[in-house]
C-alpha cells in the first residue's frame, strides 16, 4: 500500500505543478511583472509549504535533527539538482535582478545559519532575527515589482484572473497533499530499512519536500519560464532558511549536530560557486547543468557513507 500512495502522490505532484505554474504565469502578465517576480514570491511560498509543514512539525515534536536537516538538505537539493536539471532541459539566462541581489542574499542567508549554529544551537533570538530578515525581503521583492512592470501584448490570449487563482490554490492544494504522500511514505519504507533521522532529513525528507520546486521549476523550464523556475529556487532557498527555521526556532529553539555546520558550508561553497559562475557568463549551459547534477550526486554519496 505504501508503493501506490507513493506513485499516487508522484502523480499528484507533477498534475499539480502544471497548473500551478500555468496560473501563476499568467497572474504575471496580467499584473505587468516579470515572471522571475512571482517566482520569487508566490511560487517560492506555494512550493516551499511542505518544508514548512514538516519542519515545523518536527520543531514542535522536538526532532531537532529533521528540521533542520530537511531545510539544509532541501536547499542543496533546490540549487543544485533542481536547477542543473532545468539547464539540462533547456538552458537559460540569468535574469540580472537574481545576480544582483537574489543569490547575495541566498549566500548571506546561509553564511548567517552557519554562524547562529556555532554553539550547536537555534535560539529564539536568533529565529527572531531571521523571520524580520524574510520580512525585509519580501517587502523590497514587492517595491521592484512595483518599479519594474512590463508591456504585453494585449492581443495575446491569457487566462482571466479567476480562473489564474483557481489553478493556483487547487495546483497547490495537489502539490501539498501529493509531497505529503510521498514524504510520509517514502520515510515509512526507509526507516523499514534502518536509516537515521538524519539521514532521512538529508535526503529522502529533503528531496520529498523539494519535489513541489523540482516538478514546478521543470514544468516552468520545458514552457520557456526561465525565470519563473530560477526564481522558485532561489526564493525557496531564502524562504527556507529565513521563514521556516526562523518560526521553527521561534517556536521552539533547535539544537544541531556537528554535522549540520558541514552541510551549511557545503551549501554556501556550491551556492557560490554557481553564482560567480552565473556572474561571469551570464547563463546556466548544458555543460554546466550537468556539473551541479554530477555535484549533488557526490554529496548524496559523502552523506550516505559518513
Amino acid at each position: 500500500m505504501m508503493y501506490i500512495l507513493l506513485i499516487i502522490g508522484f502523480f499528484l505532484l507533477i498534475k499539480g505543478a502544471d497548473y500551478f505554474v500555468e496560473g501563476s504565469s499568467a497572474i504575471a502578465k496580467l499584473l505587468k511583472v516579470p515572471s522571475v517576480v512571482i517566482g520569487l514570491t508566490i511560487v517560492a511560498l506555494g512550493t516551499s509549504a511542505p518544508e514548512a509543514a514538516v519542519s515545523i512539525t518536527a520543531g514542535l515534536a522536538g526532532s531537532n535533527d529533521l528540521a533542520l536537516s530537511n531545510v539544509i538538505g532541501s536547499n542543496i537539493f533546490n540549487l543544485v539538482l533542481i536547477v542543473g536539471i532545468c539547464a539540462l532541459i533547456r538552458p537559460f539566462i540569468i535574469d540580472q535582478s537574481i545576480l544582483n541581489r537574489d543569490f547575495p542574499l541566498a549566500i548571506l542567508s546561509s553564511v548567517i545559519l552557519l554562524y547562529f549554529i556555532r554553539d550547536n544551537h537555534l535560539a529564539r533570538p536568533e529565529g527572531l532575527i531571521l523571520l524580520t530578515l524574510m520580512i525585509g525581503y519580501l517587502a523590497l521583492t514587492v517595491v521592484s515589482a512595483i518599479r519594474h512592470t512590463i508591456d504585453i501584448d494585449v492581443q495575446e490570449h491569457y487566462l482571466p484572473m479567476h480562473t489564474s487563482l483557481l489553478y493556483i490554490v487547487l495546483g497547490l492544494a495537489a502539490i501539498i497533499f501529493g509531497g505529503d504522500l510521498v514524504v510520509d511514505n517514502a520515510c515509512r519504507i526507509a526507516a523499514a530499512f534502518g536509516l537515521s533521522e538524519t539521514l532521512i532529513g538529508l535526503t529522502i525528507v529533503a528531496i520529498g519536500t523539494s519535489l513541489p520546486e523540482l516538478v514546478t521549476s521543470i514544468t516552468a523550464s520545458r514552457k520557456g519560464e526561465s525565470g519563473l523556475a530560477l526564481g522558485n529556487v532561489v526564493g525557496s532557498n531564502l524562504f527556507n532558511i529565513l521563514f521556516i527555521l526562523g518560526l521553527s526556532s521561534t517556536v521552539h529553539p533547535i539544537a544541531a549536530q556537528e554535522t549540520a555546520m558541514m552541510d551549511i558550508l557545503i551549501l554556501i561553497i556550491m551556492t557560490t560557486v554557481i553564482y560567480i559562475f552565473c556572474r561571469i557568463r551570464g547563463t546556466m549551459g548544458r555543460f554546466m547543468g550537468a556539473l551541479c547534477v554530477a555535484a549533488y550526486a557526490a554529496y548524496s554519496v559523502y552523506i550516505v557513507l559518513r
